[in-house]
């Protein structure tokens, strides 16, 4: 499900560390709807912005449990109910002959929900995102705070962002 496209400030930066210790700050100041984006991971960044750790993995070990229990379930009823033919004395339902099938219905399975968990949760695709600065993807680093934030005033966010050693401060129409 896409983001609703929404105003606010974004304050550019030029320096890794500077932008991980004006998220935290700004964490700090009572804003929690920010966003930083960066060209690349930076570490810390999470802790910074007070991000919680993605229901993702949960996802896929649901999904690979169903997986296996959809495996066992097909080859069981293949082997043992609806084709059950008696091969040299073997018995109906051999464990050990579908573990293959069970691994790969396993697989098949968590990656396809995690795929579709992060597409989900990330708002993908997004069709025509505006653009706060071209440079971001290149060695520039942004902290964008919308204005529906808690306690959002647009002299506020502005003042905060340039005292936390913003270069740059751009006002969006909808990011």
């Amino acid at each position: 499900m896409a983001k609703k496209a929404i105003g606010g400030i974004a304050g550019i930066f030029l320096d890794e560390a500077t932008t991980v210790n004006a998220a935290r700050k700004v964490r700090e100041s009572g804003f929690t709807k920010f966003d930083a984006l960066s060209p690349y991971p930076i570490h810390a960044m999470e802790e910074a912005c007070g991000i919680k750790r993605s229901p993702i993995p949960y996802v896929t070990f649901v999904a690979g449990c169903v997986g296996l229990l959809a495996a066992l379930s097909l080859t069981y009823y293949t082997s043992a109910v609806d084709w059950a033919i008696n091969v040299g004395g073997k018995p109906m339902f051999s464990l050990p002959a579908f573990v293959p099938i069970m691994f790969e219905l396993t697989v098949l399975f968590a990656a396809l929900s995690s795929v579709g968990a992060f597409f989900y949760l990330s708002g993908i695709p997004r069709i025509d995102p505006p653009i706060i600065d071209k440079d971001i993807t290149c060695h520039k680093f942004a902290i964008f705070i919308p204005e529906n934030d808690v306690g959002y005033s647009a002299d506020r966010a502005e003042r905060l962002l340039k005292d936390l050693g913003a270069v740059e401060i751009k006002k969006m129409a909808e990011y």
